[in-house]
């Protein structure tokens, strides 16, 4: 198969990358470097027996369609977004540049290229809003509500995924991901709260709980993330399947495990809530055990354990 990952230099597109070539298959990464690494591709770059092409590019621009064209990917796996819901709420017209009109760049490339399919990397918790305590952990039926303009802009992108496949016969699955986590995801700036959380215990500095950290998120691990993309190439077409375990982990519990995994016996410094802060997610994973055969299998104590044995690996 040869395969094209947008935001391939990224935490989980270079997962995904490395798991692609691992299998033989044939790799195009297409990323603009804003948040990926080139780094996170190391091990890609420097393998001679690996067929794989690295461009940067930035999904806005019109020669992205040209460049997918022209490589004529089997699956394009699109994971490059502008994934920050704060600067989405600051910046809408650049969130919908990148993610709406990114998004319609790389489906008329797919169709240009007459790539089989088009997997996308949807968002689990801002796709669906604010939900009900009954309805956790939510369904793939549960109407999508978003509450920011980054997942406005996700939910535009599923439904022109829809009419291109409809239009076009351009296939597609769209994974609404919960909070994934893993090595290699960047603990500065906007990032998951697993990688600050192990930055900053590695570095004998205190851990910050915004709020009361009673709000819980379903963290999967970027393997078990990984392996639901691998899947969706020849599974799941037409669908929205949602990637998390269906269990929900409160930010202090998370603390408690990773201090405890980092031999740290201090508790965090707490702060005001943030406003806007989804207070309770967890996503049902039922659909993709039927129609992928997806199970997560990563404990978190077993993953936030590789996380920090991670970390310390990238200190000097």
């Amino acid at each position: 198969m040869r395969a094209l990952v947008t935001g391939g230099a990224g935490f989980i597109g270079s997962t995904l990358v490395d798991r692609l070539l691992a299998e033989g298959h044939a790799v195009d990464v297409v990323d603009d470097l804003s948040t990926g690494s080139l780094g996170n591709l190391a091990e890609a770059r420097s393998d001679p027996s690996a067929d794989f092409t690295f461009h940067r590019l930035d999904i806005r621009a019109d020669s992205v369609v040209d460049l997918i064209e022209r490589r004529r990917p089997q699956v394009v796996f699109h994971l490059a977004a502008q994934a920050d819901v704060r600067v989405s709420v600051d910046r809408p017209v650049f969130d919908a540049e990148v993610n709406i009109l990114g998004t319609l760049h790389v489906l008329e490339g797919a169709r240009r290229a007459g790539a089989h399919k088009v997997v996308f990397a949807a968002s689990g918790g801002t796709l669906y809003g604010e939900v009900d305590a009954s309805d956790l952990p939510v369904r793939e039926s549960h109407p999508y509500v978003p509450l920011s303009p980054y997942g406005v802009s996700k939910k535009a992108a599923i439904d022109y995924l829809t009419a291109y496949r409809e239009l076009h016969e351009v296939e597609f699955t769209a994974l609404a991901l919960a909070n994934v986590y893993g090595p290699r995801q960047d603990p500065h700036g906007e990032a998951g709260v697993v990688a600050i959380f192990a930055g900053r215990l590695l570095a004998g500095e205190r851990c910050t709980v915004f709020g009361d950290g009673s709000q819980t998120r379903d963290f999967v691990y970027v393997d078990d993330v990984v392996d639901a993309f691998a899947r969706s190439a020849e599974r799941g077409g037409g669908l929205v399947i949602n990637v998390g375990t269906g269990t929900e982990t409160s930010v202090n519990q998370l603390y408690g495990t990773m201090a405890a995994a980092a031999g740290v016996d201090e508790p965090p410094v707490h702060a005001p809530a943030r406003p806007g802060e989804l207070m309770r997610s967890a996503l049902d994973p039922g659909r993709a055990s039927i129609h992928l055969g997806w199970k997560p299998w990563t404990t978190l104590e077993e993953g936030c354990d590789a996380v920090l044995r991670w970390f310390e690996a990238q200190q000097p």
